[in-house]
């Protein structure tokens, strides 16, 4: 019997290098995808329906040229792709207008419309979008993804496994408190702080966070009973022990431009549709796109010291 497939969003065989993680099994991260650039993983990216794929506009700083890039969707390993993967041409790249401009890295989102729709598999299928309405428990378990570097300076290994890593969600306001000015009596827009666009993430016990070549993946959490696109990886301090926070562009803060971009972009026409290519089997990490990091002096605090914080109500 042929197996269904449902077209919802969200829905995954979920009933953990991302630094710090572990393996993740074929099919639990449908949406996950690989955005090369020039044939070189640079960063990650979600798929958010048949047409669509969103990534951080951070990604984009090399090209805004939709040729340079290609979509790689189905791939657990990167080295070895299977009947499910599938590459995917660029039609359209919308890099949010106002990135990096109110402050730094805010609106850190992109979106990149593809050629051809994508046929849901079990292996491929889209997270769902929050809308702007959507409030996350921060009790709420999370999970981060990627094909990023498992430390500082260790890239990830053949056959390149996407790894996964379960997370919290940290409240901006004890978050903010990691972050300082460089030169709190001079502070500016160029420094790095955490902003309604934003949202923190993170696993202190056990040091999970994002790495280079993570940017761009999602950060998803279960609402009834689906997987919705929370955050997009954004930046972090570097992935040495301890480990911070990760910062994410909040993805409901963005879902009105998300579904006005969508709904004024012209559907490509077939003449224009070039061949999407056989789905490569990648041979190198060593191109892999930049996690933006402040600067040594502008964290606060250590995990641990933030950890206690934490837990000692008054202190933050």
């Amino acid at each position: 019997m042929a197996r269904v497939v449902s077209t919802e969003c969200g829905k995954s065989t979920v009933t953990g290098k991302i630094f710090g993680g572990k393996k993740a099994n074929p099919e639990r991260w449908p949406w996950q995808a690989s955005l090369l650039l020039n044939g070189r993983h640079i960063c990650g990216a979600t798929l958010i329906d048949r047409n669509w794929v969103a990534s951080a506009a951070h990604c984009f700083q090399r090209s805004h040229s939709p040729s340079d890039y290609r979509i790689l969707l189905g791939y657990n390993q990167l080295h070895h792709p299977t009947n499910y993967s599938r590459q995917m041409t660029v039609r359209t790249v919308i890099v949010h207008s106002e990135y990096d401009k109110q402050h730094r890295m805010g609106s850190d989102i992109t979106l990149l419309q593809l050629h051809v729709s994508v046929d849901f598999n079990s292996h491929i299928s889209p997270a769902c979008v929050p809308d702007s309405s959507t409030v996350l428990n921060t009790s709420r378990t999370c999970w981060i993804s990627g094909w990023g570097m498992i430390t500082e300076d260790t890239f990830l290994p053949r056959p390149f496994q996407l790894q996964e890593g379960e997370v919290g969600i940290i409240e901006n306001r004890f978050c903010a408190n990691f972050f300082q000015p460089e030169n709190p009596s001079k502070p500016s827009n160029r420094d790095y702080g955490i902003y309604d666009d934003m949202l923190c993430a993170g696993n202190l016990m056990e040091e999970t966070s994002i790495c280079r070549g993570d940017s761009g993946g999602p950060l998803v959490c279960p609402v009834n009973g689906k997987w919705y696109l929370i955050g997009i990886s954004s930046w972090s301090l570097d992935c040495r022990s301890p480990i911070g926070p990760s910062v994410f562009t909040r993805v409901s803060y963005f879902s009105n431009w998300i579904k006005e971009n969508k709904k004024i972009t012209p559907t490509p026409s077939p003449s224009e549709i070039p061949s999407q290519g056989t789905p490569p089997a990648l041979g190198s990490m060593v191109s892999l796109g930049t996690v933006h990091r402040p600067g040594a002096c502008a964290a606060l605090v250590s995990a641990q010291t933030f950890l206690l914080l934490l837990l000692v109500p008054g202190s933050l």
